[in-house]
C-alpha cells in the first residue's frame, strides 16, 4: 500500500517562503490606517512643540514614505526623505534618487525622523511664514510647502490634501488642544503680577538717515532698518558695508530666507537681554520667537534659554515671554 506524503513538508516550504518574502522587504508591509495608528500621537506631541498640524505632518510622512513601507524607512527609520545636508554628524544611508547613491540621515528610530522634520521646518527661514497661518489650516499649510520649495511636484498640495481629506486627518489638529495651552511649560502665564510690554515696530526710535537716503531706527542700543521693496542681503551689505555673513547672524537667519518688505534687519549684533523697560512679552497668536526677538532685539537663542525652551519650539498666543 502506498503511503501518502507528509504535509508538513510542503507546510515547511510554503513557511520557508513566506520569510523570504518578509526578509526581503525587511518586515511585512503595513497599510496606510496602520501607520496613521502607530504614529498620530508622535506627530500630535511634535504639534504641540513646534505648531506644525499633525495632519501635515502624518500626510508628508505616508506620502513619503509609502506608509513607512519605503526602502528608506525600513532600512533607516528615515520618514520624509530628508538627505544628509552639510552639518549632518548622524549616521548616514545611502541609495538612489535624484542622483546616483546619495547621502541620507539614519535615525535609531522613526520617532527621531519626526522630530528632525519639525526641526528641518522650524529651523530653515523660508518656512517662517507657515507659523503665521492658523495651525487647523491644512490646505493653506499644504500650499505654502509648494510656495517656500518643499517639493518640486507641482501637484504637491493637492496630494497632501487628498491624503488628509481621505483618512480623516484633520481631526488631529485639533487632539489635545486644551492639553497644548495648559501644557506644564516653564513659561509662565498671564497674571495680574505681571506687567507685559507689547512692542512694535511703530515704538522703534529714529536714529539717523544715511547717505542713500535710507532711515537707520535703533531698538535696545542696536541699529537696524525696515526692509523695503527690491531689498537683498548682498544689496544691504553692500549699501552699509558688512558682510552678507553678518546680517544672517545678526538676524538669527538661514541663508536661503527671503527678504519680505516689512522684515526688521539689525546691523549690529543683538543684546543678551531686552531693555530694562521690556521685562516680559505676551505671545500673539501666530507669533514666533524669532519674531520676538527681533522686536526687542535679543538673540533667538537667548530667549529660548532663559525661558528653559528646546530650540524651535513655538509657543502658544497668550503665554508670557522673560526678556531678560
Amino acid at each position: 500500500m502506498k503511503r501518502k506524503a507528509p504535509t508538513y513538508r510542503l507546510t515547511g516550504l510554503l513557511f520557508l517562503v513566506a520569510i523570504l518574502f518578509i526578509n526581503s522587504y525587511g518586515q511585512q508591509r503595513i497599510s496606510t490606517e496602520e501607520y496613521i495608528k502607530t504614529y498620530k500621537d508622535i506627530a500630535i506631541e511634535k504639534m504641540k512643540n513646534y505648531r506644525i498640524p499633525a495632519s501635515i505632518t502624518l500626510a508628508q510622512g505616508i506620502l513619503e514614505s509609502g506608509s513607512g513601507n519605503s526602502r528608506l524607512a525600513q532600512k533607516a527609520n528615515n520618514h520624509f526623505g530628508i538627505k544628509c545636508h552639510k552639518g549632518w554628524t548622524g549616521k548616514t544611508f545611502y541609495m538612489d534618487d535624484d542622483e546616483k547613491n546619495e547621502c541620507f540621515r539614519k535615525y535609531k528610530k522613526a520617532e527621531d525622523s519626526y522630530r528632525d522634520h519639525s526641526l528641518f521646518l522650524t529651523e530653515r527661514g523660508r518656512y517662517s511664514f507657515l507659523f503665521d497661518l492658523k495651525i487647523t489650516d491644512y490646505k493653506a499649510w499644504a500650499k505654502g510647502l509648494k510656495k517656500a520649495g518643499y517639493a518640486t511636484n507641482p501637484k504637491y498640495p493637492e496630494i497632501l490634501i487628498s491624503i488628509i481629506e481621505r483618512y480623516d486627518l484633520m481631526k488631529y489638529d485639533t487632539q489635545g488642544k486644551k492639553e497644548n495651552q495648559e501644557d506644564k511649560k516653564p513659561v509662565k502665564k498671564t497674571g495680574k503680577h505681571l506687567v507685559t510690554s507689547n512692542l512694535s515696530v511703530e515704538n522703534f526710535k529714529k536714529f539717523e538717515k544715511y547717505p542713500s537716503g535710507r532711515q537707520i531706527f535703533i531698538n535696545n542700543d542696536r541699529k537696524l532698518i525696515i526692509a523695503k521693496s527690491g531689498d537683498t542681503f548682498f544689496g544691504l551689505a553692500k549699501e552699509f558695508g558688512i558682510y552678507t555673513w553678518q546680517l544672517y547672524k545678526y538676524n538669527d537667519l538661514e541663508k536661503d530666507y527671503l527678504l519680505k518688505v516689512g522684515d526688521i534687519i539689525y546691523l549690529q549684533k543683538k543684546k543678551r537681554k531686552a531693555a530694562r523697560e521690556h521685562r516680559y512679552h505676551e505671545v500673539a497668536n501666530g507669533q514666533t520667537i524669532r519674531q520676538i526677538s527681533q522686536l526687542y532685539g535679543v538673540r533667538e537663542s537667548r530667549l529660548y534659554k532663559i525661558n528653559n525652551l528646546p530650540k524651535g519650539v513655538q509657543v502658544g498666543a497668550g503665554e508670557i515671554i522673560k526678556l531678560r
